[in-house]
């Protein structure tokens, strides 16, 4: 079974900032991208930023410049950390966790997702 399990979530004024964190364990046998994604009441569900396994990253334009995501291998366990600095109302989102995983060698990877956590910016 694999878990994501995400926190860091909370209340913070514009301007502020946050720090997710998002572990990654399980049966995996290797991990391909990871990434935050948020979803705005009444929105779609929207990438905020990825990583690979290479350590390259993509971000959408509007969060640039102002969060930076990163990941951490150790043993067992892979943890992608999403730094969210200059926040602005505009953030408020449920931001989730996403890993394209492949648990053992000899089944394809899929997209698991994490159960969410809540960021709330006031203006």
């Amino acid at each position: 079974q694999v878990q994501l399990v995400e926190s860091g979530g909370g209340l913070v004024q514009a301007g502020g900032f946050l720090r997710l964190s998002c572990a990654a364990s399980g049966s995996i046998f290797s991990i391909n991208v990871m990434g935050w994604f948020r979803q705005a009441p009444g929105k779609q569900r929207e990438l905020v930023a990825t990583i690979n396994s290479g350590g390259s990253t993509n971000y959408a334009d509007s969060v640039k410049g102002r969060f930076s995501i990163s990941r951490i291998t150790d043993k067992n366990t892979v943890t992608v950390d999403l730094q969210m600095n200059s926040l602005k109302p505009e953030d408020t989102a449920v931001y989730y966790c996403k890993g394209n995983i492949k648990p053992t060698a000899y089944v394809r990877s899929s997209d698991y997702w994490g159960q969410g956590t809540q960021v709330t910016v006031s203006s």
